[in-house]
């Protein structure tokens, strides 16, 4: 199961933890993806994303047609 967003295409990133004596060790950065039913009335029917909690809040402002279809024009999906 890989840790992609469907819309927005965020990914794991890789950093370093840093100790109290400066020694560095590689860490991953997750995004707060979560698996989330969307409903669309065009189409009158459920759809499931894993979408991050940023993408909640751009669907939740905007709408999820207008959502998918940015993200469609801007090349993501």
């Amino acid at each position: 199961m890989s840790r992609i967003c469907d819309l927005t295409g965020k990914a794991s990133l890789v950093g370093n933890n840093v100790s109290n004596s400066n020694v560095k060790t590689k860490r991953r950065f997750h995004p707060n993806l979560k698996l989330k039913k969307f409903y669309i009335p065009e189409e009158d029917r459920w759809i499931t994303l894993k979408v991050s909690t940023s993408a909640v809040k751009t669907i939740s402002k905007n709408g999820i047609t207008a959502c998918i279809n940015k993200f469609v024009k801007k090349g993501y999906i």
